[in-house]
This record gives C-alpha cells, sequence and structure tokens, in this order.
C-alpha cells in the first residue's frame, strides 16, 4: 500500500492521508474537512467513514448555510 493517497468526497479531493505509526493522517486541501485535520485514523477504512459522514451533513445543509468553497485557478 502507498505511503499517501488522495482522499476524495463525492467525486473531488478533499484532503491527503498519509501512513503514520498508528493508522493514516488525514490533511485536509477542503475547508469543509478541517475539523478533522491532523487526526489519524487506525484504518484507511475509518478515514473513509468519517469523511462521509462529513459530506453527508454538508450536502444536507442549505445553500444559505454553506460556506463557499473556495476554488484555485
Amino acid at each position: 500500500m502507498s505511503e499517501r493517497f488522495v482522499v476524495e468526497a463525492e467525486r473531488r479531493p478533499v484532503g491527503v492521508a498519509v501512513r503514520v505509526p498508528g493508522g493514516f493522517k488525514f490533511f485536509s486541501s477542503d475547508p469543509d474537512y478541517l475539523e478533522i485535520e491532523g487526526e489519524t485514523f487506525p484504518r484507511a477504512k475509518t478515514m473513509a467513514r468519517r469523511v462521509a459522514e462529513i459530506a453527508r451533513t454538508r450536502r444536507g445543509m442549505s445553500n444559505e448555510e454553506q460556506a463557499p468553497t473556495p476554488r484555485r485557478h
């Protein structure tokens, strides 16, 4: 398995996971996922579930409640 990989939610990149002692550390590239920035997950599957949970929560919010997501050009 690779030492690092891109983490996606709803078919878009939201961060990077890096293998560390004890599991995988998450580094966010999307402000919606900052709440788990730097968190270490014991397994990639555990991280994927948490990312999906955040994505579902964000999708459930109305457009007025969502902060705009900055785009890099």
